[in-house]
């Protein structure tokens, strides 16, 4: 297309398109208005175009008339401009009015997939005011968005007449029929200075009928992130605090800080109220968050208990993180409140886990080196009266230091790690297990003050030789300084173990092995199959101070194959293991064809000399009844396969070096397909009198997810204490979902050991672009 009119045309043709992006950035910030205080990213990005951006024009021909002064491209007309394109019937630029129209089947697609359909576009050269006709918006998100017409005003302002919002996808069989939801309004208006939407008349449609009507109201432009407003309201139920609703109010104080207050009407307890704080910085974020309530109705709680004895109730929390550098990470987690239950009876969210872990921490990672400082309070979140459960004989952890190095070239062809680690723990209140002289009677903790400081030491090498063995020589060495100022003294177990009268004690232990290692390559017609027998052998002197010193990390103590070979199976630094030993096992590995993999172990541990560290009774009796208090260990096996991504299985078992009976085992099973997602397990535990339980423990427990249809499906979860022959935990729900609408309905039920029964309903509604809204549903649960 050359000459005069080419140019002409094609100048105004630069005009109409971002005239364009404008009208369809326009057409989109209406769909964003259910996100109330807040728009989504990707409408919000949409821009005009570069105005030096070359021009594509195509079309049947080119009219240009001299009596009235227009210029047009009729037939096919299609523009292509920065990434904008737009097709139309018919564009016309007239010269005399200043008027730019695009007619027929007009459709413009901006870069990022947005798409505008209208019957006619018309607008003035300068932009400044417009009118489109019959005009749709479908945003890359699906968010669709049509209206009767549209007119730009002043440049600045566009309102959409008789406009529609939703996110769902018209029906294919009856496109005419109405969608799940949509949002109706008279007049939606624009105002592109002040970058607020404003709907008049509007109402939410659900499946077609009417639900709520809202006069007016009004919201931020697609190019706000973040704006002042109220968000979607939620609500909760409880026997003890009744009904409740919460209206949270988002204020935009800076582009990277926010205060979101939330105000909760409790039908039992009165008024709950809420406020955080967010700021983010260049590297990195903190929050405040405070609530209280004066609560009207204390008598609705267990009498006894945090939640009926204290009637001004509150808390405060911080959270952050920054990154110094790419190395170097500091942050907190710390809450504070009047009693030790609050957070959790109302639910505060961050703050409302039944053990709340609060710390300062720094941490810092570079290659294979790593080093890690805190300090960390326990709060448990629970109901009994002060000085009673478990709350008060939380530790302060003052503080635990974590620090491990590998020397970057080898030493002496091998490899060199060092580790270090330390502790401190002062603790008001001791914390035992039963009482004296029975079975299961322990103490996880001392009250008082205790410290230690551990350095550690370990070389090892690898030979192969030409037959495949290959050998590794280890070599260890550790050394540790305990500080005990005790406040309790005497039996601190029914073993009668008893800390060490000494203010400080010193120890230490070195380490001599030798790992064998020598695998088989087995090859057949569509398999592969890795047989690899495995021995170890450690010599060291005993374990100095067994049962003398605390022990408050290496409490959790399982003997299975995960540990088998490790060269210390304690799983702390507050316990070392001492005395001579050799470990056997063989581990098989296979491929098959269509997917298939196995594997498998099975060993046992042998204690060769000196004294065995698993049957010297400490504090929590670590290693009794565990498979390792004997010379010649129970045996430690497993099998797992699994089918590609759709199935997998596995089962772990001790059993007696004896009698092969089995003392603890465990199997588990994943399955997902398309229309299945399941999994379950079965456990069992011997009888093991030394912590308590006198009685075999037997549990199996399962969960599923099954769709019954593209939208619609079924989940349920389960678990059955065999030993007790109870119904521990059930739960069944009902679930939709689709493109542009959620709903899920929930049961579940709880029973404690003594069978008291707790029932729980919860429920979910969530629009999508909108937001949910629910009370006590937890998804996950079933996943």
């Amino acid at each position: 297309m050359n000459g005069v009119a080419g140019r002409v045309l094609s100048k105004h043709l630069k005009r109409l398109a971002c005239s364009l992006a404008v009208a369809a950035l326009a057409a989109a910030a209406a769909g964003s208005v259910p996100a109330l205080a807040q728009t989504p990213e990707s409408i919000a990005g949409l821009t005009g175009v570069e105005n030096d951006s070359p021009l594509l024009l195509q079309a049947d021909e080119l009219v240009y008339d001299n009596d009235r002064r227009t210029v047009a491209a009729v037939g096919g007309v299609q523009v292509d401009y920065g990434g904008t394109r737009m097709v139309a019937d018919r564009l016309v630029y007239n010269q005399r009015s200043g008027r730019l129209i695009a007619i027929g089947n007009v459709e413009i697609v901006q870069p990022d997939g947005t798409r505008a359909y209208a019957d006619e576009f018309d607008v003035t050269d300068d932009f400044a005011e417009g009118f489109v006709n019959a005009l749709r918006v479908v945003t890359p998100e699906q968010a669709r968005f049509a209206a009767e017409s549209a007119v730009r005003e002043n440049g600045e302002t566009t309102t959409f007449n008789n406009g529609v919002y939703t996110a769902c996808e018209p029906c294919k069989e009856n496109p005419d029929k109405a969608p799940i939801w949509q949002i109706k309004a008279r007049r939606i208006i624009w105002n592109g200075k002040s970058k607020t939407i404003r709907f008049e008349r509007a109402s939410f449609e659900f499946l077609g009928m009417p639900l709520a009507a809202f006069p007016v109201f009004t919201t931020a432009d697609p190019t706000v992130k973040r704006k002042t407003g109220f968000l979607m309201p939620d609500g909760r139920f409880s026997e003890e605090l009744g009904f409740g609703l919460s209206i949270p109010y988002f204020i935009a104080l800076a582009p990277n800080y926010d205060l979101r207050l939330t105000g909760t009407g409790l039908t039992r307890q009165g008024f709950l109220g809420e406020a955080e704080f967010r700021h983010r910085l260049v590297n990195g974020t903190y929050s405040l968050k405070m609530a209280g309530i004066h609560q009207i109705d204390p008598d609705a709680f267990a009498a006894g208990t945090q939640d009926a004895t204290h009637v001004n109730r509150g808390m405060i929390g911080t959270t952050g993180q920054f990154a110094i550098n790419p190395r170097w990470t500091f942050g907190w987690n710390w809450m504070a409140q009047t009693d030790k239950n609050f957070s959790r009876t109302y639910e505060i969210k961050g703050f409302d886990e039944v053990v709340q872990t609060n710390e300062v921490y720094l941490s810092g990672l570079n290659d294979r080196n790593f080093l890690d400082l805190r300090v960390m309070k326990f709060d448990v979140q629970e109901k009994n009266a002060d000085g009673a459960g478990r709350d008060g004989e939380q530790p302060w952890v003052l503080p635990s230091a974590d620090y491990e190095i590998v020397a970057p070239r080898p030493v002496a062809g091998g490899e060199l790690s060092l580790t270090m680690n330390a502790r401190g723990i002062y603790r008001d209140m001791t914390d035992r297990r039963g009482s004296f002289g029975s079975p299961g009677f322990a103490t996880r903790g001392v009250d008082g003050k205790t410290a230690r400081i551990t350095a550690g030491t370990e070389w090892k090498r690898t030979f192969v030789t030409r037959g495949g063995l290959t050998i590794t020589p280890i070599l260890a060495a550790r050394a540790d300084t305990d500080f005990i100022d005790a406040s309790t003294t005497g039996p601190y177990s029914a073993t009668g173990a008893s800390l060490t009268a000494d203010d400080t004690y010193a120890r230490g232990m070195v380490t001599a092995g030798l790992e064998a290692r020598w695998p088989f390559l087995i090859t057949a017609p569509g398999s592969t199959h890795v047989i690899e027998p495995v021995a170890q052998v450690f010599l060291r002197p005993n374990e100095m101070g067994a049962g003398m010193l605390p022990n408050e990390d290496a409490q959790s103590f399982v003997f299975d194959t995960t540990n088998l070979f490790d060269r210390d199976k304690f799983s702390g630094f507050d316990r070392i293991e001492g005395g001579h030993r050799a470990n056997l096992g063989l581990r098989y590995t296979g491929t098959f064809d269509r997917n298939w993999t196995a594997h498998a172990m099975f060993g046992q541990s042998y204690h060769l000399g000196g004294e065995n560290p698993f049957a010297n009774a400490d504090m929590v009796n670590t290693g009794a009844e565990s498979g390792l208090e004997t010379d010649v260990s129970d045996f430690v096996g497993m099998i797992g396969a699994s089918y590609d991504d759709t199935f997998d299985t596995a089962l772990r078992a001790r059993f007696d070096e004896t009698t092969f009976e089995v003392r603890r085992a465990e199997t588990e099973f994943g399955i997902r397909s398309a229309g299945l997602t399941a999994s379950g397990g079965y456990a069992y535990i011997q009888a093991q009198p030394t912590y308590g339980f006198a009685t075999d423990r037997h549990e199996v427990n399962g969960r599923a997810s099954l769709r019954l249809t593209d939208t619609w499906r079924v989940v349920g979860n389960a678990t059955y204490d065999i030993t007790n022959r109870r119904l521990a935990r059930n739960g069944i729900g009902l679930a939709y979902d689709d493109e542009c609408f959620a709903i899920g309905l929930q049961f579940q039920q709880t029973r404690s050991t003594t069978d008291a029964l707790s029932n729980t309903i919860g429920f979910r509604i969530a629009l999508r672009t909108i937001g949910d809204f629910g009370s006590g549903f937890n998804e996950l649960s079933f996943d």
